[in-house]
Parts: C-alpha cells; sequence; structure tokens
C-alpha cells in the first residue's frame, strides 16, 4: 500500500483500490495537488468541518464515487447531490474489497456553509484494511484511553495521528497514543498548516523510538510504502 499526504489530514491510499480520506485541497496552501488531478475509489470523511470534508463533495461528483461519513454528515453530503453511505461507531463499510471501520474520535463535528449550519453528529476516525494493511485514520481528535482498545482489536500497521495541538493533540499526548496503539509506524498530520497549529514531530522520536514504533515524517505531497 501506498500512503501520500496532501498536507493537513488529507491522505491517498493506494492498493488494490485508491481511498481519499479528508480530502481538504482548496483552501489548504501545502497541498500538492488540485481536485480535478485526484482519482480515487472511495472517499472516506472523519467529521463535518471544513478543513476534513473539503473537497469531497466535488470529487465524489467528479469521480462518481461514493463517500462515507458519520450519518449525520452522509446526509449532508446527500442533499447536496454526491453519493454517501452514512455509518456510526463499530461498523464496518465494505467497499470492493476495502474495509472502513468507524472508531470514536474526541472533537466536534458541525457543519457551516455560507450561512447555512448543519449538524455533524459526532467526529470519527477510520480503521481501514486493504490487501491485508491495517492504517488508522485518527481523525482530528485528542487523546482518549480508547486507543488502548483500537490498538487491541485492529492491530494497525500505521496510524496517521494529528499532532498540532489547539484542536487536536500535541506531540507529547500523540507520542502516548502511539504507545497506547503500538502500530508499525506513525506518520504526524493535521499540522503546520496554519500558525496556530505548528509542531515539529521530529520531537516524538526518541519515544518512539523506545517503544520499537517507526517515525515517518512526510512532506506533502510525499508517500511511504507499507
Amino acid at each position: 500500500m501506498k500512503i501520500t499526504w496532501f498536507g493537513h489530514s488529507a491522505f491517498l491510499l493506494e492498493g488494490s483500490k485508491k481511498v481519499l480520506v479528508d480530502p481538504f485541497i482548496t483552501g489548504n496552501d501545502n497541498a500538492p495537488v488540485k481536485p480535478d488531478d485526484i482519482d480515487c475509489d472511495l472517499i472516506a470523511v472523519t467529521h463535518g468541518h471544513g478543513d476534513h470534508l473539503g473537497d469531497a463533495i466535488f470529487i465524489s461528483k467528479r469521480q462518481n464515487v461514493p463517500i462515507v461519513a458519520i450519518y449525520e454528515v452522509a446526509e449532508y453530503i446527500n442533499s447536496k447531490g454526491a453519493s454517501a453511505v452514512g455509518m456510526n461507531f463499530s461498523g464496518t463499510y465494505e467497499h470492493e474489497g476495502v474495509k472502513l471501520t468507524m472508531v470514536p474520535a474526541l472533537h466536534s463535528s458541525g457543519i457551516t456553509e455560507s450561512g447555512f449550519r448543519h449538524s455533524g453528529g459526532l467526529p470519527a476516525g477510520f480503521i481501514i484494511r486493504m490487501d491485508n494493511k491495517t492504517v488508522y485514520h485518527a481523525g482530528d481528535t485528542g487523546l482518549f484511553s480508547d486507543m488502548k482498545l483500537i490498538g487491541e482489536l485492529y492491530e494497525p500497521d500505521v496510524a496517521l495521528l494529528p499532532v498540532g495541538g489547539l484542536f487536536t493533540m500535541d506531540t507529547e499526548l500523540a507520542t502516548i497514543a502511539a504507545r497506547w496503539l503500538k502500530p508499525k509506524v506513525v506518520i504526524p498530520m493535521h499540522y503546520n498548516t496554519w500558525p496556530p497549529i505548528t509542531a515539529d514531530p521530529e520531537s516524538m522520536r526518541p519515544e518512539l523510538d523506545k517503544e520499537g514504533i517507526e517515525l515517518v515524517i512526510l512532506k506533502p505531497g510525499e508517500s511511504y510504502e507499507l
């Protein structure tokens, strides 16, 4: 599996299928691509905030591919003419050999668009299983103790963890999360997009090395081969 970071929390996972997560491209100055450039088979959205829902509706319509999200966000997406699958925590949605399991996140999820406010339900993370590989995209989240359970149940190969602080975990708390999750690899996300969420994920390396966890720091547009 090839994991490419587009900056912020946007990732493209490529294996037998292409899974796009939280495609915040327009308005993300770090994004190395345009929404028209992205091909995918499935889109996952962790919550309703604009920097995660992003260009999902546009890309879904252009590619004629479904978006998977928590039920309330899916309702909103469907109201905009895109195709969405609503689900909830502990549920698993399978699409052409890709399995998405929804897990909790500790955050918020309201939708605001052109003055219109819509309930975004609850924020989520995703366990993404494809080609016998497992990736945990934590979404926007604070540290919560059930991350231990997520690690025990799903044994992720890679954990994509927010580290920017203010709205999510910072590097110190993300290091604790990694210790609980016990993935083989941690890839930091949700940092250095704007000044309020600046971070140096390199500070995580000494503690992760002690745990035998590889820290992979990507620049926007770079990829990691799992």
